[in-house]
């Protein structure tokens, strides 16, 4: 935090610096001066779009955090310096689905950070330009605000989602004894502080963003609803974890009842809808790649500006500005594309969650077996290294990963090498396949089994961190999925509701579900958790859910049992999570540790009960 008020002071500093007398009083060109800036709407239009590069560095990497969940493997990050503050805030963290509480003080300093940049925005507008704003330029002016503050209640919202309690900070910093002062303030108050701040963005933004990357009207009622939802949520299954913290039926009726009139709001009256209005598009036979589901599309830059993207974070690859580029092709492909990383990789156990288009149910088990082992176990039935295994399912899953057989267009400097076939634990060999020469797709980084395709380009003219895809914060699928939760939390199962959560899987092409799916609280929530795996799988939302549905021992056993292993297409073992784990850890993963570093800093912040 130190590092981020230094910067921000120092800024202040220029802002309010006179020139030095034998300057004669001249500007320097290289300071901001209070005299010459924050005059104008271009000025605090510059100062805003620092915000949303310091806010930016915060959600656009946050696929790393699915590796808390079981569906995702982040074995690593990869390191950037593309953003204000430099460094990476996901850097030196634990993705593993257990022992991650303690490892986020890098991302706690860099949330922070954004505040401190939203605050420089919020108050100089609000101090030195709105009093004497009129007409036009107070209603712009007054968005910009609108903007600043939904990125302010954003990041405070991950804060309190991670730690609970927190420091709240409304203000400019100008040195660091005030912040060595401050106590961490209940997880309510700093609640009503982000939902002041996103009535303010409601009630502000104009109803379509003013450009790509800029925030609008749906984007705040979504995100309003959301922390309702994480509210209600928490209210509902408790927190232990959070001293203080007490659970109320009524309190989450409220908030799921408010939560479920802003999704429904942002599902009707603004004109938004799904990337090619759901259509699911046309996909290859197996092993082919040449025609992609239109999910697919969705997760690369031919999708930037669609209505679907409710609020985005941009990127600028080669030859704009290439220290903007987004990492997703280096992150989530393997050697075979640009010398990719492969730091991300589907877990074995998503695949069985993939349903068939003839039932729209799940399909019968994958039965993992060895190839180098069991001759058959290319051609039996079922088997998980089978390619006709993977046959009529769920357009998503050709769209989001590739199993044995499956191919790929590589990628050498910036031009095509051609298609490449996926076979696990065969790296970069020489094979014939009906006749046709060639060269396996080359990563070690999965252990599963299974590669993504989704977030990885099929086209050349990019460099592995050279894309500009404008990463999606909110998604109106997610909006969707969330309203049919939050509803079915006050109501039970809506017609409404049905019909989106339908509206999600027919992009997949499955069938509607059928009544059974949605005869109940539970079975409709069981529905609706289905599709959120499927639809953001890669995008860092299910370690949140698990969290706040109080999940993590439904999903890994109880303290003290013999955990679960994950395990790979072959049936090896590759990890085995909560074994023999004692409460206390369990208690570690629902609550981050507030970081020992800020606390030796300042001695009046508390420590989160599992922690102590």
């Amino acid at each position: 935090m130190r590092k981020c008020i230094i910067l921000l002071a120092c800024v202040a500093m220029m802002a309010q610096t006179s020139c030095r007398k034998e300057l004669l009083d001249q500007t320097p060109t290289g300071l901001l001066d209070a005299q010459v800036f924050w005059k104008t709407e271009a000025d605090a239009t510059i100062a805003l779009m620092a915000a949303y590069s310091a806010v930016r560095a915060v959600f656009n990497r946050d696929y790393y955090l699915d590796g808390h969940g079981e569906f995702t493997r982040c074995r690593g990050t990869s390191a950037t310096s593309g953003n204000i503050l430099r460094g990476d805030p996901y850097q030196g963290a634990n993705y593993d689905p257990s022992g991650y509480g303690g490892s986020f003080t890098k991302y706690f300093q860099y949330l922070y950070g954004a505040v401190h940049r939203c605050n420089y925005v919020i108050e100089n507008i609000n101090l030195k330009m709105l009093p004497t704003a009129t007409g036009t330029n107070k209603a712009n002016l007054e968005a910009i605000v609108g903007e600043a503050r939904l990125m302010r209640g954003m990041v405070y919202f991950r804060l309190i989602s991670m730690w609970g309690d927190v420091p709240y900070i409304g203000k400019i910093i100008y040195n660091n004894s005030e912040v060595t002062a401050l106590k961490r303030a209940p997880i309510g108050q700093v609640r009503d502080s982000i939902l002041a701040d996103f009535d303010y963005a409601v009630a502000k933004l104009p109803a379509k963003a003013i450009g790509l990357g800029r925030s609008s009207k749906p984007a705040a009622l979504a995100f309003r609803g959301k922390l309702n939802l994480f509210w209600g949520s928490w209210k509902k299954n408790g927190w232990p974890e959070l001293e203080g913290f007490t659970q109320s039926a009524a309190e989450a009726q409220a908030a799921f009842t408010a939560a479920a009139a802003d999704f429904k709001s942002v599902a009707n009256d603004f004109g938004l809808t799904l990337y090619k209005n759901g259509d699911p598009g046309k996909i290859d036979a197996l092993g082919n790649a040449e025609i992609l589901p239109n999910y697919f599309e969705l997760f690369t830059p031919k999708a930037n500006g669609n209505s679907e993207m409710i609020m985005v974070f941009t990127h600028s690859g080669t030859p704009t500005n290439p220290s903007q580029g987004e990492e997703l092709m280096r992150d989530f492909s393997g050697r075979t594309v640009e010398g990719s990383q492969c730091w991300m990789s589907p877990r074995y156990e998503i695949g069985n969650r993939y349903q068939l288009l003839t039932t729209g149910d799940y399909a019968p088990k994958l039965v993992p077996l060895n190839p180098t082992t069991n001759p058959a176990a290319r051609t039996t039935l079922n088997s998980a290294v089978n390619p006709n295994s993977y046959a009529n399912r769920d357009y998503r899953m050709k769209a989001t990963m590739m199993w044995d057989y499956e191919q790929c267009i590589g990628l050498n400097s910036l031009k095509s090498t051609g298609m490449s076939p996926f076979i696990y634990q065969t790296w970069a060999a020489n094979i014939t396949l009906l006749g046709v020469r060639y060269i396996t797709y080359n990563t070690d980084g999965c252990n599963s089994g299974y590669v993504f395709r989704k977030f990885v380009r099929n086209y050349g003219g990019l460099g592995r961190s050279e894309g500009d895809f404008a990463w999606p914060v909110m998604r109106l699928a997610d909006v969707y999925l969330m309203y049919a939760e939050s509803s079915n939390e006050v109501s039970g199962p809506l017609a409404d509701a049905v019909t989106l959560v339908n509206r999600v899987r027919a992009r997949g092409a499955l069938p509607a579900l059928t009544p059974a799916k949605y005869a109940s609280r539970q079975a409709f929530f069981n529905a609706i958790e289905q599709e959120r795996i499927i639809e953001l799988v890669g995008e860092g939302m299910r370690g949140f859910d698990l969290r706040r549905w109080r999940a993590i021992e439904k999903t890994w056993g109880p303290p003290g049992g013999p955990g679960v292993w994950l395990i790979d297409t072959y049936g090896a073992n590759q990890q085995r999570y909560y074994l023999n784990t004692i409460d206390r850890v369990y208690q570690q993963n629902y609550i981050f540790q507030i970081p020992t570093t800020e606390r030796d800093r300042n001695p009046n912040l508390t420590q989160n009960i599992p922690w102590r």
